[in-house]
């Protein structure tokens, strides 16, 4: 059974007014370190103190900071902080996978919103799911998110935060892991990050760029940009870009091997149809066996999974260096779709295997606490739906 975790710690109730540090990177922390009035000479060496101690250590109060003297701390506490999203819930599916429901800051009008973060545990590796905008643009007509309409773009403090915060949540920074005495076999939890959440990462570029350069830093949270990957529903014109700006993994969120198909489900595609999207993965920069392109198939009862589609699917991606994840469709309240019988998804699967492609079936994860691919949602409309019942009840 699934596991509701509605008792947290107090630093994660955030009602804190002052800007946080957490997103920032070195040089617009000196900026913050000349607000409070840290002499120019020494704001490099403050700065890459601070770095350190917020995305290698992964403090959340300046008192720990040791090797700051205690009256710049003082300063340093009285303008900033370094915060995390909200946690509204967190839950802990059967299968160990673990979704938060995370309120963010007020933004410019006051508001408050959320967005979820999944983590995936398995035997050799931890993926970390995470999102880049708040709801979505893209109403593509299998997805769950795509339901919520776009609220907002993610600053990049929030966009990184999530992994801040999961590490926070399951013991993954170096101390942490230092005092484990089953520490995990790969070394830490958190072995990949996914940007395959709520949003379009493309539509969100310079966030999603800033957010990635703190994720990767060697001397930060570090994790290698090949254990980082970006899906996208086929930006076309950001593509490209992508390589040569965040040089993350590609995923394609692919879906359809016909422009008629594509356009019903994944509605991008009527800008940007099948063509340009896979000239533009032809042109990814650093594109090779060892860099290989994800593309993101689900698999949808008598829509887009018969023999023919397999074969389409083959021929369309001929010499592009690929992995094709076949996704079985995880339903959600009011989908039209159903998932393909598992015969038809294993003979769909042989026929991309023997054209030589890797074609791994996606198991699905979290589906009871609706963690899985394409079932994430913001829970916000039906907490302030219940909120107003319980109000009325009163």
């Amino acid at each position: 059974m699934p596991t509701l975790i509605s008792s947290l710690p107090e630093r994660y109730i955030q009602n804190d007014q002052r800007p946080s540090l957490a997103g920032l990177s070195r040089e617009q922390l000196m900026e913050m370190l000349a607000r409070v009035g840290v002499p120019e000479k020494q704001r490099k060496m403050r700065a890459n103190q601070l770095f350190h101690w917020i995305y290698h250590k992964g403090v959340t109060s300046f008192a720990a900071m040791s090797n700051i003297a205690r009256e710049l701390r003082d300063r340093l506490d009285e303008a900033f902080q370094i915060s995390r999203p909200e946690i509204v819930t967190e839950q802990k599916s059967s299968d160990g996978t673990m979704k938060w429901l995370l309120r963010l800051a007020p933004d410019e009008r006051g508001q408050r919103h959320e967005i979820e973060t999944v983590y995936i545990p398995e035997e050799d590796r931890g993926t970390l799911c995470i999102s880049s905008q708040v709801g979505c643009t893209l109403t593509c007509t299998f997805c769950h998110t795509g339901t919520q309409r776009l609220v907002r773009n993610l600053t990049a403090g929030e966009i990184v935060g999530q992994i801040m915060l999961a590490r926070d949540r399951i013991g993954d920074w170096p101390d942490a892991l230092a005092a484990n005495t089953q520490p995990p076999s790969s070394g830490r939890y958190i072995t990949n990050v996914v940007l395959m959440g709520m949003g379009e990462p493309l539509y969100n570029f310079d966030n999603v760029k800033q957010a990635m350069d703190l994720a990767s830093d060697g001397e930060g949270l570090s994790l290698s940009r090949r254990r980082i990957t970006l899906s996208t529903s086929g930006v076309v014109p950001e593509i490209v870009r992508a390589g040569d700006e965040i040089g993350t993994m590609l995923a394609i969120s692919l879906h359809a091997t016909t422009d008629e198909i594509r356009d019903r489900l994944v509605p991008l595609n009527r800008k940007y149809p099948l063509a340009e999207l896979l000239e533009a993965c032809r042109n990814y920069p650093g594109l090779s066996n060892a860099r290989r392109i994800t593309f993101e198939y689900v698999m949808l009862k008598g829509v887009n999974d018969s023999r023919d589609d397999a074969k389409r699917l083959v021929k369309l991606l001929s010499g592009i260096p690929a992995k094709i994840n076949l996704i079985p469709f995880n339903p959600w309240p009011g989908t039209q779709y159903e998932c393909s019988d598992w015969e038809t998804i294993e003979s769909f699967a042989e026929i991309v295997n023997r054209a030589g492609y890797a074609s791994p079936v996606r198991t699905p994860r979290g589906r009871d606490i609706m963690a899985a691919c394409g079932q994430l949602k913001s829970e916000s409309q039906k907490l302030r739906a219940r909120e107003r019942m319980a109000a009325q009840t009163a």
